[in-house]
């Protein structure tokens, strides 16, 4: 009767609210409104990365665009500090760490997934090793387990072009890196976007729910949601409700429900009563 519904994930819209466009059509209220939180996330801006340069720490902060909705795993503390790299204008350093932060989610995903796959010819290949730095081997292998999201596969070779480009002695990195680290952050943020999202289209959730994302039962023993998507989860049945306490949500569930499976269809129409 119950399904896991996704409560523990990470985000910052900062960017996209700086982005907006107040409208001239919109209702003086609004508009207002938008103007306050607006100034409200600039002078949070400030505070933050600091007076000086401040103009151009917010430009770049800006242009990064979201950090998106993404489950809690093996990246979220660095992509911060990467970006917050980036709004510094350590570009250089900035272009590094996204390199290295794909290279270390394509590690991290091996060695916390290979043991579900020792049947497997891959699982020959990587058994032993304690480190890659091959991205093809890595990126092939995770796509023949059916880990990687072939939109997410794409995004991690264009990745791997970025940093060959600019990780291995290029003199032209010296002119080029702001750019290169934004090409490389935009790209790591999309990786996310595409394989760790806590809102998104990913297989594994159950379509149709509106406001939350529930796993899809078939898909609750398949490695990589049990492993990196499930720890994110509460196990939930149709009537529970939520409460925002001071350490995060508290679920409430005391609900008799009935000891028997139900389709996940069945349980999104539970959820619309």
């Amino acid at each position: 009767m119950k399904r896991y519904r996704v409560l523990a994930y990470d985000f910052d819209t900062r960017a996209v609210m700086l982005n907006t466009e107040i409208k001239d059509d919109w209702e003086e209220s609004n508009s207002q409104l938008w103007l306050q939180n607006k100034r409200s996330i600039r002078d949070g801006l400030v505070f933050e990365f600091g007076a000086k340069d401040h103009e151009r720490k917010i430009d770049d902060f800006t242009v990064l665009g979201a950090n998106p909705l993404s489950l809690i795993s093996f990246h979220n503390v660095f992509m911060r500090q990467c970006r917050n790299a980036f709004v510094h204008g350590s570009y250089y350093p900035a272009l590094v760490s996204a390199c290295t932060l794909g290279e270390r989610m394509l590690n991290r995903l091996i060695l916390h997934l290979r043991g579900y796959y020792k049947s497997t010819p891959e699982y020959k290949k990587v058994y032993r090793k304690e480190s890659f730095d091959n991205w093809d081997v890595a990126i092939e292998t995770l796509i023949s387990w059916s880990v990687l999201l072939p939109e997410a596969a794409d995004l991690f070779r264009k990745l791997a072009g970025v940093r060959n480009q600019s990780i291995h002695f290029n003199p032209e990195t010296d002119n080029t890196a702001k750019e290169g680290a934004l090409e490389a952050i935009q790209t790591l943020q999309q990786i996310i976007k595409k394989q760790f999202s806590s809102f998104g289209g990913q297989p594994w959730y159950i379509s149709g729910t509106k406001g939350a994302m529930y796993v899809a039962k078939e898909h609750e023993e398949t490695p990589f949601v049990k492993e990196v998507v499930l720890p994110n989860c509460v196990l939930v049945g149709s009537q529970h409700r939520l409460e925002h306490g001071h350490s995060g949500w508290v679920v409430h569930d005391d609900h008799p429900y009935p000891e028997k499976e139900i389709t996940d269809e069945e349980f999104v129409a539970l959820l619309s009563r």
